[in-house]
């Protein structure tokens, strides 16, 4: 069978995935699937290149390790729990320079190497350590049955930088054997 990944807002979803399990992995999504999303805060989540430090979501890592032209890392963000007042905006902080290698870090990773370098190996540990049942159910469900997983946006190419990264889409790859990136 395939798994689609299928933006959430889309209206016809039911109807042109009959018979697919539908799976809302969005921070709105109801359980057990809002445990795929970024903002979900697991708990005891590996920060990169942290030796000893851990956050309470991925998206927790992600917006903790951020700096932007003028501020530093804002590592509160690894203890957020309540999947609000995570993100970090271009409108109240100023422009981006890049992601700090770890809270004690001095390099300043790009964008898309800081998709491969912070945010993918992240969300894998997380499918892996965190949401291995789970995953496990989406794949035995997927030899019966197609699998949409519904995301705000559909974008799974990591060097596209025009859009931002669907976790969704690399649930998929994850779920299909396809993932592509090493840790």
């Amino acid at each position: 069978m395939t798994v689609h990944v299928v933006n959430r807002r889309r209206t016809t979803v039911a109807a042109s995935h009959p018979g697919a399990l539908i799976a809302d992995v969005t921070s709105r999504g109801p359980e057990p699937w809002v445990r795929f999303s970024p903002f979900y805060p697991h708990g005891g989540i590996p920060v990169p290149y942290s030796p000893g430090v851990e956050s309470a979501s991925v998206e927790g890592i992600w917006q903790a390790l951020k700096v932007f032209r003028g501020t530093g890392i804002d590592v509160g963000k690894l203890g957020v729990t309540s999947m609000k007042g995570l993100k970090h905006t271009v409108r109240k902080h100023g422009e981006v320079v890049g992601h700090r290698t770890g809270v004690e870090g001095s390099e300043l990773l790009a964008y898309e190497q800081a998709r491969r370098r912070i945010y993918l190996p992240s969300y894998r540990w997380v499918l892996e350590n965190k949401l291995a049942d789970l995953v496990g159910e989406l794949r035995e469900a997927s030899a019966e049955r197609d699998i949409v997983l519904l995301d705000y946006t559909t974008n799974g190419e990591v060097e596209n930088l025009s859009k931002p990264l669907s976790h969704a889409a690399l649930l998929r790859t994850h779920l299909t054997g396809e993932w592509p990136w090493a840790l």
